[in-house]
């Protein structure tokens, strides 16, 4: 009797999913025929009264197709990875073309996140064609191709003219339209935003644009092309894609897109955890953190998933103190200014800057307990951050109530012992993303503020955020354990950071604490010719700009940074590069004394000087002459020993000559 049951349920289960798909798609197909795009009598009713599809006419009046060099995009832009993969599909004989955010940020002079591949192969011929190839995803599967230390996507036309619902809508290919185009609309009107929909042909230089992406591009503005409410109940992770890319680019959404956001702001919640932590990661860890928390803050989407800095934000937002002036937004700031599209770190850091704020507004704390907490997680060592602390006893911060003023009666034990105790809140804080009691204690603080369960981050993640805190939480054994960094402290190792590793996390983290603290400075320099770079520059740091309603335009990030402070203490260690132009410079001051010494300044000298200083002429004019005379004379030489293989030359083929006439006479005696 329950079996029954349950299949039954099962079966109206199932019967509803498949009815509220088919209603997403009459809606779409609404838009597309109110739109322009379709005939408005998609279907025709035959004898047995059953609706059967007809062709459906395409509009091909808004179709674009751009040169790339307008926008000084070039084939040479794109990395070795992802060109290496067009090149080889293109030498099969497959069309291949670069699609999607990549296309959009190179057209704004940004470092694309990376770069996707659509092609006309299907995902067979991809897996045979590339060694390194692994088929992922069951909706829309994908080739994920390992090439030259990246991973390039790669996905096919064949998967989106496969898909149920497409079948559903048989498009007829309009007259003068060619196949390629033809392919090429079909999957743009599939995609998420307008801006997403571009294609880019590198081996042709062309963009194409099936969707208006490049006017909204223009107009720097966020639009679904389909209605939004529609598209974000195909894929509400579209909400989260959205909000993501409108704070990067500082992009202004559209009315309806804004509608639509709030009204299905909580369908997210059906989403699992792994893709809402992947989400949140491309959210937070790609340089776009702060602009990202405030659209979130904005949308009443932040309680979902961090209720605690949801809450702290709204209570004291006003508008003596506004968003961007807290604390949070500072460490987010100084987390922006550290990674970008190119260089991302892994989610231990931007949790960590999460646990540490809510540290702060649980227990507040003295500054020169979280500056020797921000500083031994930088330098590596109690010996060091306490010289660090002691040196920047007048340091002066304005981050009430969460910071007090500095303390200068506390002994070193003391602030070693409060440095202990609030690495122990720390990692308290850090449970609270995982654990919902202890995220339910931590919410108290907030009794009027609506009570969130979401938990997305796993128990492995969370405790590789608290593995961060282990060497505080043991208090003076920390040099013991050498936790310290063991290489040069002035550079970030990007591919470490970006893999989780906690040596260059907990020196990331304090860093962005120091910044944060105005210990320091992230200017964006760098030094282009330390030869400890451990990854290779290309281009040059721009600023970010954290006004949402401006462009922020971001020229060809590095991929390689130094840790800059203003603070004497660090520059008395310098760098080697430092070193060396020090003992340059004062290897030019000795040589300029020695020259003076040869010059007599005195009156009864001055001819004797100039004397010196004509024969030390003559002399440079004369080795300069004898280089030329040199130089003359291996041409010369090469002159003679050309012509003399030319006259060897001419010697070899007049006797070969004799010798072929020769020949020739002899043959021809034995025919007389």
């Amino acid at each position: 009797m329950m079996q029954n049951f349950n299949r039954s349920r099962h079966c109206i289960l199932s019967r509803l999913a498949s009815l509220t798909k088919s209603h997403v798609r009459f809606q779409r197909l609404i838009h597309t025929v109110v739109e322009g795009t379709l005939p408005a009598e998609p279907y025709a009713d035959v004898n047995s009264g059953s609706m059967v599809p007809q062709k459906i006419k395409v509009d091909m009046s808004k179709w674009k197709k751009v040169q790339a060099k307008l926008y000084g995009i070039t084939p040479y832009q794109i990395p070795d990875s992802p060109w290496t993969v067009l090149k080889c599909l293109r030498f099969e004989g497959f069309e291949a073309y670069l699609v999607g955010g990549c296309v959009r940020d190179l057209i704004l002079n940004r470092v694309p996140k990376d770069y996707d591949v659509i092609t006309t192969a299907n995902l067979s011929q991809i897996e045979k064609k590339f060694r390194n190839c692994i088929i992922v995803g069951r909706k829309f599967p994908i080739c994920r191709v390992s090439m030259k230390g990246s991973v390039v996507e790669v996905s096919s036309f064949d998967t989106v003219a496969k898909d149920t619902e497409e079948k559903a809508i048989p498009y007829e290919m309009p007259s003068g339209c060619n196949k390629k185009d033809f392919i090429l609309w079909r999957n743009s009107i599939n995609r998420d935003f307008t801006i997403n929909s571009l294609f880019f042909d590198p081996f042709k230089n062309v963009i194409y644009d099936y969707a208006n992406g490049m006017e909204d591009l223009r107009a720097l503005n966020l639009q679904t092309i389909i209605p939004a409410r529609l598209s974000f109940q195909e894929d509400c992770a579209r909400i989260l894609r959205g909000l993501r890319i409108a704070g990067r680019l500082g992009l202004s959404i559209s009315p309806d897109t804004e509608t639509a956001v709030h009204q299905l702001s909580t369908s997210i919640a059906s989403l699992d955890k792994f893709r809402l932590m992947l989400e949140f990661n491309y959210m937070l860890a790609y340089g776009a953190s702060e602009p990202t928390i405030s659209l979130l803050q904005r949308f009443n989407l932040l309680g979902l998933f961090f209720p605690f800095h949801a809450a702290y934000l709204h209570q004291h937002c006003t508008e003596n103190s506004p968003m961007h002036s807290m604390i949070l937004m500072k460490l987010l700031f100084n987390l922006d200014n550290l990674v970008s599209c190119d260089q991302p770190c892994s989610c231990s850091l931007w949790l960590g800057v999460f646990a540490v704020h809510q540290a702060l507004v649980i227990k507040p704390q003295d500054l020169s307990v979280i500056l020797l907490f921000a500083s031994v997680l930088h330098h590596g060592g109690w010996d060091k951050g306490l010289n660090f602390v002691r040196e920047h006893s007048n340091l002066q911060v304005n981050f009430a109530p969460e910071i007090s003023r500095f303390s200068e009666s506390k002994s070193d034990d003391e602030l070693v012992e409060g440095v202990t105790r609030f690495a122990c809140l720390v990692q308290e804080c850090v449970r609270s993303f995982f654990d919902r009691d202890k995220l339910y204690e931590f919410m108290s603080r907030y009794p009027a503020t609506p009570q969130s369960n979401m938990v997305f981050v796993s128990k492995k993640a969370g405790m590789e955020v608290a593995n961060l805190f282990d060497a505080l939480v043991k208090g003076n054994e920390f040099h013991q354990h050498k936790h310290g960094r063991k290489r040069n402290g002035l550079i970030i190792d990007y591919r470490k950071l970006g893999k989780g590793d906690v040596q260059e996390t907990r020196f990331a983290l304090g860093k962005i604490i120091l910044e944060t603290l105005s210990c320091g400075h992230a200017d964006g320099r760098t030094n282009m010719e330390d030869e400890e770079a451990v990854i290779p520059v290309e281009g040059e740091l721009g600023q970010t700009l954290p006004d949402l309603s401006k462009h922020r335009t971001v020229a060809n990030e590095k991929r390689k940074r130094v840790i800059s402070f203003v603070d004497d203490w660090i520059s008395k260690q310098g760098s080697s590069k430092k070193l060396k132009l020090v003992d340059e410079s004062l290897e030019q001051e000795v040589v300029l004394k020695k020259l003076k010494n040869h010059v007599i300044v005195e009156e009864g000298y001055r001819d004797e000087a100039g004397k010196r200083v004509k024969k030390v002429k003559d002399r440079r004019k004369v080795e300069k002459m004898k280089m030329e005379r040199k130089r003359d004379t291996h041409i010369v030489l090469q002159d003679m020993v050309s012509e003399r293989i030319e006259r060897r030359s001419r010697k070899s083929k007049q006797a070969s000559s004799v010798e072929e006439t020769g020949r020739m006479y002899r043959l021809s005696s034995l025919f007389r």
